[in-house]
């Protein structure tokens, strides 16, 4: 199986199914940056007051700015409420801080956290989410209806590897690679156009893809895969125990 997800959960999680007796290699199609604007956080989390909320959209957020107050020898302010998209975030921020953070049980999106009871009634608080370059805007957009002023902050952004499409297929269809591993829209289309067009055809689309959200495996089925597996999370625990049934 080819895992795609960046370092350090891609190879953590090649390691791990190794190490399980499973035949897994990586293929990182992207690379993580902290961003520019890190240097807007203290002053972001100092604009907030008591019981304000901060969001954090992954673990990568959550490292990159943990890493920015580390190094300036600063805390989390204790006085705030923390959400994470999901679990594995959340865990990692707890983790790193010891600081409650809450998110949802079931799934690992926007529309899930916006299910919990202490985020309905919260109009006239201040939120700051934490994400990468170019993040997805519902969050921000539904806490705006409910009367929260929104601000963001951007922590990591992306940027491509660059690979020889050919080569890299020739390779994976040597390897007997028939499943893929994909946690996001932007490495599946990454994937998909990186290759040329007969190994798209002959190969790519007939492996089994495991994807971790419906608007992933609506994208994966609008560019021709059949075989598609939902994972419950993103979470390397979750993949894990998913791989070793397939």
């Amino acid at each position: 199986m080819l895992i795609t997800r960046p370092s350090p959960a891609g190879d953590n999680l090649v390691k791990q199914l190794i190490n399980l007796g499973k035949e897994a290699w990586h293929l990182p199609l992207i690379h993580c940056y902290p961003s520019k604007e890190l240097s807007l956080l203290i002053k972001k989390l100092n604009l907030l007051s008591n019981e304000d909320l901060v969001f954090i959209i992954s673990q990568n957020a959550i490292n990159y700015a943990h890493q920015w107050l580390s190094i300036s020898r600063l805390f989390w302010p204790s006085k705030l409420k923390y959400y994470s998209i999901g679990r594995s975030s959340g865990l990692l921020m707890n983790k790193l801080t010891g600081l409650s953070v809450n998110f949802p049980k079931n799934g690992e999106s926007s529309e899930n956290l916006l299910l919990l009871p202490t985020l309905t009634n919260i109009h006239g608080k201040r939120a700051l989410i934490l994400q990468g370059k170019n993040g997805r805007k519902k969050l921000g957009n539904v806490l705006k209806k409910r009367g929260v002023k929104v601000e963001y902050c951007e922590c990591y952004y992306r940027k491509q590897i660059n690979y020889n499409g050919e080569e890299q297929g020739n390779r994976m269809i040597k390897l007997g690679i028939n499943t893929l591993v994909v946690t996001s829209g932007e490495m599946l289309k990454q994937l998909y156009y990186l290759l040329p067009k007969n190994h798209r055809k002959s190969w790519l689309i007939c492996c089994k893809l495991i994807v971790v959200s419906n608007r992933l495996a609506y994208i994966a089925k609008r560019l021709g895969w059949k075989d598609i597996v939902m994972a419950k999370t993103a979470n390397n625990k979750d993949l894990i125990k998913l791989l070793l049934n397939i």
